[in-house]
């Protein structure tokens, strides 16, 4: 009767012979040399990249197949190679961002380029970073090409600007220092001369108002990055909403509602006595009283407009009413009035009955991902907590489960390419201004920096000089571009930014529609 076969096994114990000394190794042949290579580091310290292991047929490498070497128990192998030069200590002490200058960080962080100030055109540069956040922006810019533009475009200095704004963006993603933007600036002055406008009291250029600067730079490349075939640019998916505007009077309660239809490109934020959040700015904007002819009784009455956003695109700027004329100085002056707004927004309030009901699934999916994402940090702080007196403990963040309810996004917001289906949106960007009037001061723009993504993120010292936990870090943190002077802020400096006083004050905000994915 025959013997079953034991000449196949999967594991067996080797010594290996190093510098006179034999070290014994438990080996599992099912896995590749390399795997055994890591043993014989964790044994001797040498490098597997400085092994030369010998095995018959010659010296060991990374892919050998360990079952074809006819591996016998206690056999033993030669290994020759030294150990590779323990780590120096840092010819310079570790520094925390803490204790950095401004330089220091911006070098260890690679933070982004800022725009050199080419006298008074702050007001242009915050607004550049600002719109260098817009992804389909930077993928239209790319895509587009002067020469196979409409020659009405590409010879008119519409499509020179744009193609300067191109090579712009190039040049600040690839400097680490600050660009001067000559090109640019000559030919937004030879499309617009407004901002070719000297002080007549200081001599150089005269400041200029972002909000203009923006809607300009956002109206041209409308009109030169139309896509072929004629179906509209970049701007018209998204960063262009629709509102139906319903116009009644109370004079005259059985007129029908006069209705109208209308683009917009921003939400505004009137600012009075009564408007401490954004919010309330918003609605006052939306809901406004205005003298109209009524054909009704054949006279003057009062009218109330309810608007209503009837879509919304996938990038919404948010401006502040802020300036007004004021007679008596002859000047644009300023609403320094604090009015505090949110990082996460959240405008289906604002919308139609028939838009807030298409949203709704996909709007209740966003909430419930993100109470999911907040218990597992919560649930993270109190196990970091729980070992903050354990030597050496290890801390790893909770896990948050993935009982994600299936959704269906409703067919119609499927199909709207650049539109936002859930009314929920993330702050992005910010343009501020310090000063008393629209024709002074300094503008600045404050831009999220996208969690793990450009340059590495700060880590602050915590007890004992070592990293802070990840569950107790900022969720995001903000490039601050003052010009070509840029550095790094954190979500509550950006909170900050609501006004009261004679600092940088929020202007133009930017959200993004929050991501279903």
């Amino acid at each position: 009767m025959d013997q079953p076969c034991n000449n196949h096994r999967t594991r067996n114990s080797l010594q290996v012979k190093w510098q006179g000394k034999k070290y014994a190794v438990d080996v599992d042949t099912t896995m590749p040399g390399e795997v055994f290579k890591m043993q014989l580091f964790s044994l001797t310290g040498v490098a597997p990249d400085r092994q030369k292991v010998l095995v018959k047929g010659g010296q060991l490498k990374d892919e050998t197949d360990m079952e074809k070497l006819g591996l016998k128990e206690d056999q033993v192998l030669m290994m020759m190679g030294t150990v590779g030069e323990l780590p120096k200590a840092p010819v310079q002490p570790v520094k925390f961002v803490e204790d950095m200058s401004e330089a220091e960080m911006a070098q260890a962080l690679a933070i982004p380029a800022g725009l050199v100030n080419m006298g008074n055109t702050c007001y242009m540069s915050a607004t550049l970073q600002c719109l260098k956040t817009v992804v389909p922006l930077r993928k239209a810019l790319d895509s587009f090409n002067a020469r196979r533009a409409p020659s009405s475009l590409a010879q008119d200095q519409r499509g020179k600007l744009v193609s300067s704004m191109r090579q712009l963006f190039q040049q600040l993603s690839e400097s680490g220092e600050g660009v001067p933007p000559i090109v640019f600036l000559q030919f937004l002055r030879q499309c617009f001369p407004i901002y070719a406008e000297q002080d007549p009291r200081h001599g150089g250029y005269q400041q200029q108002d972002a909000e203009e600067c923006w809607n300009q730079l956002v109206n041209t490349m409308d009109q030169v990055l139309a896509e072929e075939g004629g179906t509209g640019s970049f701007v018209s998916k998204y960063m262009v909403g629709q509102t139906v505007t319903s116009w009644t009077t109370a004079e005259a309660p059985d007129e029908p509602p006069t209705v109208h239809r209308e683009s917009i490109r921003n939400l505004n934020c009137v600012i009075d006595k009564s408007v401490n959040y954004l919010a309330q700015g918003v609605k006052r904007a939306l809901n406004q009283t205005a003298v109209k002819h009524s054909d009704t009784l054949g006279r003057d009455a009062e009218y109330t407009s309810t608007q209503q956003i009837s879509r919304l695109p996938e990038y919404l700027p948010v401006t502040f009413k802020r300036f007004f004329w004021k007679t008596s100085e002859n000047v644009a002056a300023k609403i320094v009035k604090s009015v505090k707004f949110p990082l996460d927004l959240d405008v289906s309030e604002f919308c139609t009955p028939e838009l807030q009901d298409r949203m709704r699934p996909a709007k209740q999916f966003v909430r419930d991902r993100e109470d999911r994402e907040a218990h597992a940090r919560k649930m993270a702080k109190q196990k970091q907590s729980s070992q903050a007196e354990a030597e050496g403990g290890e801390t790893k963040p909770a896990e948050g489960g993935s009982d994600a309810k299936a959704f269906e996004l409703d067919p119609a917001l499927r199909a709207d390419v650049g539109c936002n289906p859930t009314g929920l949106y993330e702050l992005i960007g910010v343009v501020t201004h310090i000063g008393r009037s629209i024709n002074s001061g300094h503008y600045i723009a404050w831009v999220r920096k996208e969690k793990n993504v450009g340059g590495p993120d700060p880590s602050f010292g915590g007890a004992g000089g070592k990293p802070a936990a990840d569950s107790s870090a900022p969720q995001h943190w903000w490039y601050k571009f003052d010009d070509d002077d840029v550095s790094m802020v954190t979500d509550e400096d950006i909170l900050k930014l609501c006004g009261g006083g004679d600092w940088h004050t929020a202007y133009i905000l930017l959200y993004r529609a929050k991501k279903l994915d």
